[in-house]
């Protein structure tokens, strides 16, 4: 596959990108500088790079253990890492950089 060919995120991806963002404001915790700003690549529904694609499986490989967390999807006490991995596009964005990635090998 040509290194050119991009992959436009999905619209539950940046809606939970968008959620990440509102519950990283409400909380004050939640994701660091990289993970807001992938959010808001996310929610422009910009077009990833082969690159990026690397960089999120890499992401979500480092951080499913979060999921293991006390309160990971608390609604009145979300964890930090829930509120990341929603900025990175949540259980969507996984499965979805799963499929892109399994395209570029």
């Amino acid at each position: 596959m040509p290194k050119s060919v991009c992959f436009v995120p999905t619209k539950k991806m940046a809606g939970n990108a968008a959620r990440g963002l509102e519950l990283r404001a409400e909380y004050g915790r939640g994701g660091t500088h990289v993970g807001v700003a992938r959010a808001k690549q996310l929610i422009a529904r910009e077009p990833l790079e082969p690159k990026d694609i690397k960089s999120m499986y890499s992401y979500f490989a480092r951080h499913a253990v979060d999921k293991q967390g006390r309160f990971w999807a608390d609604p009145g006490r979300p964890s930090a890492g829930y509120i990341a991995w929603l900025l990175w596009g949540g259980d969507e964005g996984k499965a979805w950089v799963d499929a892109k990635r399994k395209m570029l090998e």
